[in-house]
């Protein structure tokens, strides 16, 4: 078997299985030698910022001098791209080593009567393998959808837990109110083990320290007053924290997204949980300096950023990042799936960014909404002018041969943001 055929058998799982309970999962891990049962977990949920406090995590944890496994959801090009070992991802010749190992047990477990892994699990049984072969002393979990029942809640004592911010996504599954999608997000919580977790609204924070309270851990809510944005130069931010434990000077990040000093200041509040005093922020600054985090107002070429803002609490977000560049000339790239609340997205945009044109087109993607549908909703809340591209390939190249000084922003779904990364001309 080649890479290229281990990875479209993972991508044709869905066509032949469907969800299983965490009990599966957990039957899946014991077929594969419980590989996570030395493994000291980091497990992250959230609505939005969960990747990017994984990744910020995991180059904290290596600048500390520890070994750490990072699985993170979606990828954006590559399936590799989920599972990455002491900052690199996995190889293709590892990647293929490692999905035939646990094939394996896969088959073993079929012929026992039990129903094959999904695509979820497939991955998340790949990477704690993975981890496990490495000897890595951490390993960093991102849930997939939710946190009670995602195959990553298999993991029963992790070393601790973080929630980022929680708003309306995924309605069908997690339930249609933020109370309700809390509750989900909260279910990763577990008996000794401390939970970090960004303030939100009242109701979901309500929620998170009911669930801590019942569990009787310790639950730390970062606030909003935790840290100020000083400024976005250069393409960086900078922060401060109003903790002295951090010391009284600027940290940055490379990226322009304001909302990103709320994800790293939770990564590294349980960076002090875990090292405390023992701890080196000199070194953790350090490292969340270096990170370029893909998909997230990542600049793919001159002035022109994507950005994986799919839901409208994170398009609240990135217009906050927009604004708080100044005034400048901008044009909008769009798309979105179906089921996502795409005509509250655009209305957003349409009326908090002063945008010169909007260009849509379709992600290629069964889900995807069409280009005209999107013109249309858009057509609704702006007299700016609204073009439609079939493809990404084609609003990227409208964009580019019309940028004339605007900075565009692409944004509405990560599958856009993959696409557009992979374009060969980039």
């Amino acid at each position: 078997m080649t890479y290229e055929e281990a990875a479209d058998y993972i991508l044709n799982i869905p066509k032949f299985t469907k969800k299983n309970s965490l009990k599966h999962t957990k039957q899946f891990l014991s077929f594969l030698g419980n590989p996570e049962k030395d493994l000291k977990v980091i497990h992250v949920a959230g609505t939005n910022g969960k990747g990017s406090v994984c990744v910020y995590l995991d180059a904290m944890l290596r600048s500390e001098g520890r070994s750490a496994g990072l699985f993170v959801s979606p990828h954006l090009v590559k399936m590799n791209e989920r599972i990455r070992i002491d900052g690199e991802q996995i190889t293709d010749e590892d990647f293929l080593r490692v999905f035939e190992r646990v094939m394996e047990k896969v088959r073993e477990m079929e012929c026992r009567g039990f129903p094959h892994p999904t695509f979820f699990e497939i991955l998340f049984g790949m990477a704690v393998t993975a981890f496990a072969e490495a000897g890595v002393e951490y390993a960093v979990l991102e849930t997939g959808l939710g946190g009670r029942l995602d195959a990553t809640n298999a993991i029963e004592r992790p070393v601790c837990t973080a929630i980022t911010s929680i708003g309306l996504d995924h309605r069908e599954i997690l339930g249609d109110t933020l109370e309700k999608i809390a509750a989900e997000k909260a279910g990763i919580l577990k008996k000794g083990v401390p939970v970090f977790y960004s303030e939100g609204e009242e109701a979901s924070d309500r929620v998170i320290e009911s669930a801590a309270g019942k569990l009787g851990i310790y639950c730390k809510k970062i606030g909003k007053n935790a840290f100020e944005n000083l400024r976005i130069e250069n393409k960086n931010i900078a922060f401060s924290c109003t903790n002295a434990y951090y010391g009284n000077t600027a940290w940055k990040l490379h990226n322009t997204g304001t909302y990103q000093a709320e994800n790293a200041l939770l990564a590294m509040e349980v960076m002090r949980c875990l090292f405390g005093g023992g701890g080196h922020p000199k070194l953790w600054k350090e490292a969340l300096a270096r990170i370029t985090w893909e998909g997230r107002m990542e600049e793919i070429l001159p002035d022109i950023y994507i950005d994986g803002a799919h839901n409208i609490n994170a398009v609240h977000r990135f217009t906050e990042s927009v604004k708080a560049r100044g005034p400048h000339r901008m044009a909008i790239l769009f798309s979105a799936v179906r089921e996502k609340d795409y005509e509250e997205m655009a209305a957003w945009l349409c009326r908090e960014l002063n945008a010169d044109y909007y260009v849509v087109t379709r992600i290629e993607d069964s889900r995807a909404e069409a280009a005209e549908k999107l013109a249309e909703v858009f057509a609704g809340y702006t007299d700016r002018p609204v073009v439609v591209r079939e493809s990404p390939r084609e609003a990227l190249r409208y964009v580019r041969e019309h940028q004339e000084g605007r900075t565009i922003y692409c944004l509405g779904s990560l599958y856009l943001a993959g696409m557009l990364k992979e374009l060969e001309y980039l």
